[in-house]
């Protein structure tokens, strides 16, 4: 299925949202609703999954082995 005429709302903070002629038209078409968790695939694939619990352990551990030097001035 290929999804024309809608545009993407880029935020800045990282989040974006897909718009058609309403504001729920992509939700009322069963694109995704609210709750929904998605993975991107390396290829730039969303791809719907079901394990939010497994993403939030896996952000936390990410958080706990930042290893970013910080940059001084």
């Amino acid at each position: 299925m290929i999804w024309m005429d809608y545009n993407i709302m880029s935020y800045g903070d990282g989040s974006f949202r897909v718009l058609g002629d309403t504001d729920t038209e992509v939700m009322d078409k069963g694109l995704y609703k609210p709750g929904d968790v998605f993975v991107v695939t390396e290829s730039g694939i969303l791809r719907k999954s079901d394990q939010l619990s497994v993403f939030m352990m896996k952000y936390e551990e990410g958080k706990n082995n930042d290893t970013r030097v910080s940059q001084r001035d």
